[in-house]
């Protein structure tokens, strides 16, 4: 993992003012005291572990976030040692919300997403989640440039 200050490459710098943004906007996170850039894919994903000031009892000192052309995430690290095992995580709450919209069915309980929970957007988040699931988490390779 590499600290977020130490990154050079703009679209992870991007990630990680993006990541930063989205945990400091809860009113539980008191400031961040580290963070880390764990895995990204240029602009279009980002996986970052932050370790924080919580402002309440209660709250994990110690979140992964999720960020980039996909709705934003933060996630506790109890079932997540790991960068990969964390967006294993973000796969399967994220595919809840998919689900529940694409039933109709409510969403308390359910990770929250940052858009109107229609079926345009699950159909296109579920998109989102089956390309990071086949070439990020189950490591299919990506089709040549004559393949498509």
């Amino acid at each position: 993992m590499t600290q977020v200050r130490d990154l050079t490459d703009d679209d992870e710098m991007a990630l990680a003012r993006k990541a930063t943004h989205f945990l400091t906007s809860f009113r539980w996170c008191a400031a961040v005291k580290e963070s880390f850039l764990a895995f990204d894919c240029g602009n279009m994903l980002g996986v970052f572990l932050f370790r924080i000031e919580p402002r309440l009892l209660g709250v994990d000192e110690t979140l992964w976030v999720v960020v980039g052309d996909v709705p934003p995430a933060f996630l506790v690290c109890d079932d997540a040692p790991d960068w990969y095992c964390a967006l294993k995580c973000y796969v399967r709450e994220m595919r809840k919300w998919t689900d529940a919209v694409r039933l109709g069915a409510g969403l308390d309980g359910i990770i929250p997403v940052n858009v109107s929970p229609t079926l345009e957007h699950a159909d296109m988040l579920s998109s989102r989640l089956d390309f990071i699931q086949d070439h990020f988490i189950d490591d299919k390779p990506f089709p040549d440039d004559g393949d498509v």
